[in-house]
């Protein structure tokens, strides 16, 4: 054991002794622990050794789980709660992993731990999971509890403060959730590195502190030496966030020990007594209040604050520790003045003085005098405002002075007193607050002497007349009779309480606006008051009859009426006391008189009148009937049976109801019935005739307007009426018509009611009185002794003529009918219209007009026994409100003379005689016009509002009033026709005023047809097209009316078609109208569609296209919005039934395409695009066709088509097809229509239109879509378009439209050429082959196209390349090349034979089994003499056969030798000719002599035959036929065959020396390989053969050749000669040369006796003639030829062979 050194602290700090006392407790202590825990705690802790390898994979599965839980979002895509999720999964997964196998998930967890630089995240993941597992498992291994609690521990020792303290965090509540199972272990750990004066880490006394809470009963042991160690440590904690944690941690032990104490018997034993608990904390109590409670930081005192009061709660109770608290009380009061929250402080003292009283041990008067400032002083001031508690501080300041008036009532009262003495109202409101607050104490109750201490400070303020200290008067008032002091207000209180409901009221009643703040002040006394008198009256005993008097007088005389209904219930308390006997001072007072009372009649109309508003005053009318029941006896004792009855059913209607739900109207009825009940008690007196008198005279108690007076005026015409008396009445009529106020409207209507009351029994006397009126101000103005009728003020004279007109009208109104058919037209109309047409006819004057119109109607209509009655003044009202109407502003609504003058004429329109169409049509057209163009009011505007709905529902009705008269299907056109201008119009309101307009006539035409009236053709689809846009109109009414309108159509049609409609449909219905409700415009939308779905199956094929029609018709009328709706719907009615409008296609298309240019909209001109590509997706022969005949150039409009077509892969390839088609049927067979799609396929359109649609597309078309599925016929359907327009025999059909059409040129690009060619370019583009292109660019492929003269050329390149690029597609290519070969245009077989040249080149057509019918359609094409051409590609394509297909060579040699044999047997033309030997120069390479047959002589004679052809192309195949005939010579042939060269020697010879330089080359070649038929040997090796031979070269070849032919056949040599010398005259002059130098050679060669036989003469004639040739070549060679000639005849020397050579 050690004791480290310790100095002595200031005061307040623990002392030398104190701390060793502590020290050796300390020790004591911790020895118990040690023997209490050494079973189950190892004696010391060591680092945690590695754990060993997991060979299971738990630790690798555990860490893939926590990786998944600490990864953030890859993608944008992944947020919120799918990501949560996944970390949530595997929590669970380890969790669930841990429930079967704790020990091995738990070292994994605890491995993880240990990974070095591991995550902040990660650790807190895993003490989570950790948690979990400890709280599920309970007991664990202990090796493993231990190895955690050590990582646990210096993790929450040592985290960093940069990380919030939040690794901390979860490392100590692991080891709380180990404590519950684990608890040495745990505890063990933490006391370890809790040491005495050396201040340990915050977390350590925080894990303490909820090991305390959470292990109440195991944690008491150490309690003593954890409070006993913490004491040692208080002054080495200087930080602030230090003495926190010990502040929180204290309090929570003092809880924990107080918990402990209170369960003290479920302790297994016992620790420590309350008493030694106490004694340990005291001194660190004393140091938290002199030392910490000091400290600035405000987080400190607060911590400090909060911890004294569990730690109170142990101290108080000790008595000796007690006195020593009431010590620091000062040090408490003083923390008032800083920035602590004042509500914590307060509660601190509130414990202690309720200690003190409860244990009987006041504090000491010293400190009651600051104590008593202080806390009187939080009262009376306002608190900063930094507390926020200040409410609740106030209840705790209450509260402690209730302690400290029990304690020292004397003391405190006087405080109170000198309080008082302070002027401030504050501080005097503060103090009564305070004196209320003792008086109303409760257990125990204040002594007898207290209260009257109370009572004398608060009649030394009476005096006082501020309006707080007032009602703080009042209070205590009322809370002295609460309390049971009755007996103490008596006198004073109850005078008091009277002078304040006098000053109060006159104060109210005598206000000005200027003073609203003190109005609202008295309004609180009055209240106040009020409520005081409330208690009194049903407390207090005795109440003087000078309050009785008061209270009833205040009923009868005040203008402040809120205060009714409290003195009603007042008056009816005490009533009820005196009539019952039960106040025996009141009784001794009144034995002969019990109440003095106003007279009944007076005080019957003063509640009568109150009562008309009954809610009023807190419901002042339930209290004002129950005073009458009870004082009944009293005033009316005739009244009190029938009152007793009456009065129960009113106060139970007023009950039922409340000032939200009760109806004026019905109340009052109920009044005037309880009146007349009343009344009938009073038959035969004048009782009801001063009841009338007294209504009179209370007309001037009540303000214009009220209820109460509006209430007054129909009473006095109601009790009026039953008077006996008529020229009684007559005075009070004549009376009331002077006094009034005309000018006031109040009280004119008022007039105008009570009149009209009165005329029901005194309808004579009513005339007679206003007959009277009107002479006596006809007769001197001086004689109307009111002084509204005077001529400054010339307007007062139509207020009394309106009134006067008012009154005639409401005399009918209420005039009983058996009279009012006679009076009606004379005097009552005859009346009104006199008093309007002699005025100056103001809006005043109007307004009583068209009011009297409608009650005179109205009266007549109600007649019962109308019969035919003819209302003769119709046709003049008719005109008087027609002008008005429209003399009124048409662009605002300045007063509601329209909606009254639209009422009257309602009212006309169902009186007899009936109006006629016109008039009816007529007047609804001026009534359309007056309303429906008033733009609506503001919202803020009500009164404009207000007019707004009454002109809109007095249309309404006009139009309904009109229409009853016309039901028929004319007049429901008329009336659509007058309004739909305005439906259509661009203006919100318009539209919005007119579809109502709209749905309510349909609603009156649909509700009064008794029978199906049948609309006309269209009608139904028309109606229903105008209405549809405004389903998704902006304004929720006019979706709402539209929705309406709908269903009167739908309803409308189904009785039409007498047809039901379908439960579903209609349900599916009102769900979309409820949707509609949304201001999501985008979900209107779709709400709009889907009624589209649900009533399309309504409308019939003609329906629906003019529906369609009406819909295009509507686009632009409105907005945007409607424009989509409309377009909305044309495709909801397409989708659902195009199938069923095969006839109607073109219509409805040519009806979208006349208005698809005028929308400017590009979602509207989207969607009717949308709907025109509905309609090609089921019809697209019919739309394919009627887009292809539109005019060119190409319109905006229908390239947008095209381009939504191009964005739609399927639907484009689909009219791509559709386009080839239509290109293709000019090159295929005829087709017969077998339905009406064909009619429309076959139908002409123009191709350049086709074409220019196809570029467009391919153009516009996503650029990764290769179109590989198309290329083959796009490619072929192309070339076979472009070789039409250079063949005019494939020329298109031109249409009959065209010339109407197109009025002036098309623009130089767009010409079918270009577009093919630009369409091709775009699509072999789209392959991103850059060999292609630059093939194509390379081999000006493009501009062969062009070109009529190389498109042949140009194509078979284009094929070549294709084929090479574009291997995937030769099989479609060959199918369609060999279609196109069997087509009867020559153009197109042109064009596919010239592709099958390159395609037989190539083994394709063989591998896919298209060589046989290729081969037929070229033999075919061979044999066509009619077309050149035709008859050189096809000779070219069965040549190519060779090169593509040679082992096939064989199998076809028959036809291809046929066909080739024609070219050569009959030759049509050079070209033909050539193509033939070429195609046998291919196809014998393929052969040998045996497969060639019989056909080898006949080419071999063929061939000779073009040896000397003119054609440089003829001689050339030729020798290179001849040459291959050479090389595939066999036995059976050679013999044959060198016959053959035999004859061909000669020009083998001379073209040698061919002009043309390749048939020199070729008959060399060809020459030189016949060499060994001769059989010389010493020939068959030319010299030099590899080189260029030379002139020179060739001459001695041919002198050597002709020294053998002299030697070994001499006669060939003559003969030979004889042939060259024909040669002479050849048409080639370099063949005339050779023949001319090759002779030469002969003649100097051949033998004397060959010689001989010469004809020398015609020899030299014709050598002579070539000197003349043009070629001077031609005339050296024969120059020389002829020398030689010359010196054989000259010498006459026959030279020998031998001597030659």
């Amino acid at each position: 054991m050690w004791v480290p050194w310790i100095t002595v602290a200031s005061v307040g700090t623990p002392g030398l002794s104190q701390i060793s006392s502590y020290l050796q407790e300390l020790e004591d202590e911790m020895s118990e622990v040690a023997l209490d825990s050494k079973e189950d705690t190892p004696e010391e802790i060591e680092e945690p050794e590695p754990l060993e390898l997991d060979h299971t994979g738990a630790f690798q599965q555990v860490t893939n789980l926590l990786n998944i839980m600490d990864s953030e979002p890859a993608t944008t895509d992944m947020t919120g709660s799918g990501l949560d999720l996944r970390k949530a999964l595997a929590s669970v997964i380890i969790t669930e992993k841990a429930a079967t196998e704790p020990s091995v998930v738990m070292n994994a967890l605890i491995r993880c731990l240990q990974v070095p630089e591991i995550s902040s995240q990660r650790k807190v993941n895993i003490y989570n999971i950790l948690q979990e597992i400890i709280q599920q498992q309970g007991e664990l291994e202990e090796q493993c509890v231990q190895r955690l609690v050590t990582i646990a521990s210096r993790e929450m020792r040592e985290s960093p403060e940069r990380e919030g303290y939040v690794n901390a965090e979860v490392a100590s509540d692991t080891l709380v959730a180990l404590s519950r199972n684990h608890f040495s272990l745990v505890m063990y750990e933490l006391q370890h590195h809790l040491k005495p004066l050396n201040l340990t880490e915050e977390f350590v006394i925080v894990t303490l502190a909820k090991l305390a809470n959470g292990n109440v009963f195991e944690f008491m042991p150490y309690m003593g030496i954890t409070l006993a160690t913490i004491f040692t440590m208080l002054r080495l904690a200087s930080e602030a966030k230090m003495r926190q944690v010990i502040c929180n941690a204290m309090e929570t032990f003092c809880e924990t020990v107080q918990f402990y104490l209170r369960h003290l018997e479920d302790s297994v034993y016992p620790v420590m007594t309350e008493d030694q608990f106490a004694l340990k904390l005291f001194p660190m109590y004393r140091y938290f209040v002199t030392v910490w409670l000091r400290h600035h930081n405000p987080e400190v005192k607060l911590g400090v604050i909060k911890s004294l009061k569990p730690m109170l709660g142990l101290l108080l109770p000790n008595d000796d520790l007690r006195e020593q608290v009431y010590d620091y009380i000062p040090l408490l009061l003083a923390e008032y003045q800083g920035s602590l929250e004042a509500l914590f402080i307060t509660q601190v003292l509130r414990q202690i003085l309720e200690m003190s009283v409860s244990t009987h041990t006041p504090i000491p008067q010293m400190q009651l005098h600051p104590l008593f400032t202080e806390l009187h002083s939080q009262v009376c001031t306002k608190a900063p405002a930094q507390h926020q508690l200040s409410s609740q501080n106030l209840v705790e300041i209450v509260h402690c002075f209730i302690a400290l008036a029990h304690s020292y009532p004397k003391e405190l009262m006087k405080f109170f007193f000198g309080q008082m003495e302070i002027s401030q109202e504050a501080v005097r409101v503060g103090t009564l607050n305070l004196i209320r607050a003792v008086i109303g104490a409760s257990e125990p109750k204040m002594n007898i002497r207290t209260i009257c201490l109370a009572i004398r400070i608060v009649k030394n303020t009476l005096s006082d007349t501020r309006s707080k200290v007032r009602m703080a008067i009042l209070r205590i008032i009322s809370q002295l009779a609460l309390s049971g002091y009755q007996d103490r207000i008596k006198g004073w209180g109850l005078k008091y309480v009277s002078v304040q409901l006098t000053l109060s009221t006159y104060k109210l009643t005598s206000c000005r606006e200027s003073s609203c703040h003190r109005d609202l002040e008295e309004k609180m006394v009055h209240n106040v008051t009020m409520d005081t008198v409330k208690v009194i009256t049903s407390l207090v005993r005795g109440t003087s009859n000078e309050l009785w008097m008061r209270l009833l007088c205040y009923i009868m005389e005040t203008n402040y009426t809120e205060a009714l209904t409290p003195i009603c219930i007042s008056l009816t308390n005490l009533a009820e006391r005196q009539l019952h006997g039960k106040d025996a001072e009141a009784g001794v007072a009144g034995k002969n008189k019990l109440v003095e009372l106003p007279t009944p009649q007076k005080l019957l109309a003063r509640l009568l009148v109150l009562m008309s508003s009954p809610y009023k005053g807190a419901g002042r009318g339930i209290a004002m009937l129950n005073l009458l029941r009870t004082l009944s006896p009293s005033i009316v004792p005739f009244m009190a049976d029938i009152w007793e009855k009456e009065i129960p059913l009113l106060v139970q209607y007023l009950e039922e109801h409340t000032e939200f739900t009760w109806n004026q109207k019905a109340w009052e009825d109920k009044l005037f019935q309880f009146l007349k009940s009343s009344l009938k008690k009073t038959q035969g007196s004048t009782w009801s005739l001063r009841l009338s008198k007294e209504l009179n005279n209370q007309m001037e108690s009540f303000d214009s307007p009220s209820v109460e007076k509006g209430f007054l005026y129909q009473a006095l015409g109601f009790t009026l009426a039953m008077g006996l008396e008529a020229d009684k009445v007559e005075v009070l009529l004549l009376e009331l018509l002077y006094k009034t106020d005309y000018s006031n409207d109040f009280d004119r209507e008022g007039v105008v009611m009570c009149f009209g009351l009165c005329a029901r029994g005194q309808v004579k006397t009513v005339l007679n009185v206003l007959q009277d009126f009107e002479e006596r101000i006809q007769e001197s103005e001086q004689s109307w002794q009111i002084g509204a009728w005077r001529k400054d003020l010339p307007w007062r004279r139509e207020t009394v003529k309106s009134a006067l007109m008012l009154m005639y009208s409401c005399v009918a109104s209420y005039c009983h009918p058996q009279l009012l058919l006679t009076l009606v037209d004379n005097p009552i109309v005859t009346k009104i219209i006199h008093h309007y047409s002699s005025s100056c006819q103001d809006v005043s004057l109007k307004m009583a007009l068209m009011k009297s119109i409608a009650q005179v109607t109205s009266a007549i209509r109600s007649v019962k026994s109308l019969e035919d009655f003819q209302f003769a003044q119709k046709a003049t009202l008719t005109s008087i409100v027609t002008a008005i109407i429209k003399a009124e502003p048409p662009d605002h609504l300045a007063s509601p003379v329209r909606t009254v003058a639209m009422d009257a004429l309602s009212h006309l329109s169902k009186l007899k005689p009936s109006y006629s169409m016109e008039e009816s049509s007529e007047l609804m057209d001026i009534g359309i016009h007056s309303v429906i163009s008033l733009q609506p009011p503001r919202e803020d505007n009500e009164a404009i509002k207000a007019l707004y709905a009454n002109a809109m529902g007095a249309l309404e009705q006009l139009m309904e009033s009109l229409l009853q008269g016309h039901l028929d299907p004319k007049g429901l056109q008329e009336m659509v026709h007058l309004l739909e201008k305005w439906i259509l119009s661009e203006i919100e309101w318009e539209r919005e005023k007119a579809m109502q307009l709209l749905f309510h006539l349909l609603h009156v035409y649909e509700r009064s047809a008794g029978f199906c009236i049948p609309l006309k053709p269209g009608q139904f689809s028309t109606l229903v097209g105008l209405i549809a846009p405004c389903t998704c109109d902006a304004h929720l009414r006019t979706r709402m009316a539209s929705m309406r309108i709908l269903s009167c159509l739908l309803d409308l049609h189904a009785s039409q078609t007498c047809s039901l409609w379908d439960t579903a449909k209609e349900r599916e219905l009102e769900k979309c109208k409820e949707d509609l409700w949304v201001s999501n415009m985008d979900t209107v939308l779709y709400m709009s569609s889907r009624i589209a779905k649900v009533i399309c199956m309504e409308f019939s094929s003609d329906e629906v296209v003019a529906l369609v029609q009406k819909l295009c018709e509507n686009i632009g009328a409105m907005g945007l919005q409607h424009d989509k709706a409309s377009v909305t719907w044309i495709g909801t009615f397409l989708q659902l039934r195009v199938k069923e409008l095969e006839d109607k296609v073109a219509e409805i298309l040519g009806t979208i395409l006349i208005h698809l240019p005028t929308v400017e909209e590009l979602d509207v001109r989207r969607l009717l695009i949308e709907a025109v590509l509905l309609l090609a997706h089921y019809h697209q022969e019919t739309v394919l066709t009627s887009l292809l005949r539109q005019p060119l150039p190409m319109e905006s409009h229908l390239t947008e088509v095209w381009l939504t077509v191009a964005k739609n892969a399927t639907f484009a390839r689909t009219m791509l097809y559709g386009l080839m088609d239509r290109l293709q049927l000019q090159f295929g067979p005829k087709i017969n229509a077998m339905s009406k799609a064909d009619i429309w396929r076959t139908a002409a359109v123009d191709p350049l239109m086709a074409l220019c649609t196809i570029h467009l597309l391919i153009e516009k078309m996503d650029k990764d879509n290769k179109l590989l599925d198309l290329v083959p016929d796009l490619v072929y359907t192309l070339l076979l378009q472009l070789s039409g327009n250079y063949r005019p025999e494939a020329a298109s059909p031109v249409l009959k439209t065209w010339r109407l059409i197109h009025r002036g040129p098309l623009p130089e690009e767009l010409t079918p050429q270009r577009i093919t060619i630009k369409s091709m370019q775009l699509l072999l583009q789209r392959f991103n082959s850059e060999h292609l292109l630059r093939a194509l660019e390379e081999q000006v492929v493009w501009t062969l196209l062009e070109s009529s003269e190389t498109f042949l050329q140009g194509v078979s390149l284009l094929a070549r390349l294709c084929m090479r690029h574009l291997e995937g597609y030769r099989q479609r290519l060959s199918e369609l090349v060999l279609q196109g070969m069997n087509s009867k245009v020559l153009s197109c077989r042109v064009s596919s034979t010239a592709i099958c040249v390159e395609f037989m080149s190539d083994p394709g057509l063989y591998q896919e089994k298209l060589l046989r019918p290729a081969m037929l359609m070229l033999e075919q094409g061979a044999g066509q003499v009619e077309d050149e051409v035709l008859q050189v590609l096809s000779l070219r394509a069965l040549g190519n056969m060779a090169l593509g297909s040679p082992r096939k060579v064989k199998q076809y040699r028959k036809l291809l030798l046929g066909a080739c044999l024609r070219s050569l047997r009959v030759p049509v033309s050079t070209c033909v000719t050539a193509e033939g030997m070429e195609a046998l120069t291919k196809i014998l390479a393929e052969l040998r002599e045996g497969d060639v047959g019989s056909s080898f002589d006949t080419i071999s004679e063929h061939c000779r035959l073009f040896f000397d052809d003119e054609s440089e192309l003829l001689r050339w195949k030729a020798f290179v036929l001849f040459g291959k005939l050479a090389a595939i010579v066999g036995l059976s042939k050679k013999h044959f065959f060198k016959g053959e060269v035999k004859k061909a020697w000669v020009p083998l010879l001379l073209h040698c020396q061919d002009p043309c330089s390749n048939t020199a080359q070729a008959c060399k070649a060809t020459m030189f390989q016949c060499l060994h038929f001769w059989g010389w040997k010493s020939l068959e090796r030319p010299p030099r053969r590899g080189e260029t031979s030379t002139d020179d070269e060739l001459a001695m070849f041919q002198m050597t050749m002709c020294s053998v032919l002299t030697q070994k056949k001499p006669a060939v040599l003559y003969c030979f000669l004889l042939e060259t010398l024909t040669y002479i005259r050849n048409n080639l002059s370099r063949i005339r040369i050779a023949s001319c130098n090759l002779a030469g050679i002969m003649i100097k060669q051949m033998s004397a006796q060959y010689l001989k036989k010469l004809d020398f003469p015609s020899m030299r004639s014709s050598l002579q003639e070539l000197q003349l040739d043009t070629d001077p070549g031609v005339r050296m060679a024969a120059q020389e030829t002829l020398k030689v000639l010359d010196s054989c005849s000259q010498y006459g020397v026959l030279v020998s062979p031998e001597g030659r050579s």
